[in-house]
């Protein structure tokens, strides 16, 4: 079973299939420090081994989204566990059942990251007091000193070094405020900002997790490595945006405060630091979706219309049109004639009937005649 040593770290043996997909399992002992963020595993106890003895294998925890018991996976090993960690599954064997769970348990609740809280902000708001504070050294004046008639005179020189003086206070004050917080260093009269704070999403390709400073604005949500940060790493639009909501793999991925942003291309998964603060921003985002819709114009109907704003589908649907106006004309031509056959009909056999009565049928010459006025 795992133990906390003197440091306040979650050890113990474990057998690890190093080599994936080997079927091999090599005994080592595990480290679960969590100041770091890693989990690693030696040879042995590294009290036992040498000084200069490095781990053979070690993971970050923010890589790790899921911890869970791979007996099905693997039935003939006993006790076995598997980390899913990016691209890799590490599948581990516990000592026993009661093993298992708790190293289960310590491993997940680890790798639940947590953004960071209110009191964060303040130090943000310190930071930026102190880099105004400290923008440089006080304005030095220079003083020559000539002595007339005995008498010294003192005459302050700003003349000579003002320009330069001014010229370096110029640049330091430019550097400093290029080091303040985004939402200082950025003018904000352009655009309106909805909502904005820390949360943590996973990343595209090595599936990790990473906090993130989150912006939302009328028509862009976007996220920055850190609120000093002006340039986004990434923009959002929200025309993309098909719907936000509570992530339904939260327990999938052991992680609370879940939610999805699903777009065209991608979902992007964001925890945010409690269920209040994740129901606000599916608010906000909600909201400002349907702002920039406009009203009475649902997803349903925004689909539709890029649709058919296709150049293909609506050359497709003008000849629809051409072929139903001539089917119309078609239908109509029919209905014409069969009200005529109807009409004409009574006088067509009126007409023979007179002709049958005045023309002798049994005479060969009229009766041809008869044959031929008939067909």
């Amino acid at each position: 079973m795992p133990y906390v040593d003197r440091q306040n770290r979650i050890c113990g043996f474990l057998d690890i299939e190093e080599n994936e997909s080997s079927g091999k399992f090599l005994r080592r002992y595990f480290i679960l420090d969590t100041q770091p963020g890693s989990l690693v595993w030696y040879m042995d106890n590294p009290q036992n081994l040498p000084i200069s003895a490095d781990c053979v294998g070690s993971l970050k925890l923010t890589y790790i989204s899921k911890v869970s018991d791979a007996t099905k996976q693997r039935p003939k090993a006993e006790y076995c566990f598997v980390i899913n960690a990016g691209m890799r599954k590490f599948f581990v064997q516990a000592n026993d059942q009661q093993d298992l769970v708790d190293w289960v348990n310590a491993l997940n609740k680890a790798t639940k990251i947590t953004v960071p809280k209110s009191n964060d902000g303040q130090q943000n708001v310190e930071t930026q007091k102190a880099l105004l504070d400290n923008l440089g050294p006080k304005k030095q004046v220079s003083y020559r000193t000539d002595i007339i008639g005995g008498v010294p005179i003192i005459t302050q020189m700003q003349q000579e070094r003002g320009e330069g003086q001014e010229g370096s206070e110029r640049e330091l004050l430019q550097r400093s405020h290029n080091q303040l917080p985004y939402f200082l260093g950025r003018p904000t009269q352009d655009k309106t900002v909805i909502k904005s704070g820390y949360c943590v999403k996973q990343g595209a390709v090595m599936r990790n997790w990473k906090r993130r400073y989150f912006l939302l604005e009328e028509n862009s949500m976007s996220y920055f490595k850190s609120d000093l940060e002006k340039d986004p790493l990434r923009i959002i639009p929200l025309k993309e945006v098909h719907k936000v909501q509570e992530c339904k793999q939260s327990d999938i991925m052991m992680r609370d405060n879940l939610f999805e942003v699903v777009t065209t291309s991608r979902t992007f998964y964001i925890q945010a630091d409690s269920p209040e603060e994740m129901h606000s921003w599916i608010k906000a985002v909600s909201g400002a979706i349907v702002a920039q819709r406009g009203p009475g114009r649902s997803a349903a109907t925004m689909r539709q219309a890029r649709r058919l704003s296709n150049p293909c589908i609506q050359r497709y649907t003008a000849r629809i049109g051409e072929c139903s106006t001539l089917l119309q004309l078609y239908t109509c031509l029919r209905r014409l004639t069969s009200c005529l056959s109807l009409v004409l009909l009574p006088v067509r056999c009126l007409y023979f009937c007179l002709l049958s009565h005045t023309v002798d049928l049994h005479n060969p010459v009229t009766f041809k005649l008869y044959l031929e006025n008939e067909n």
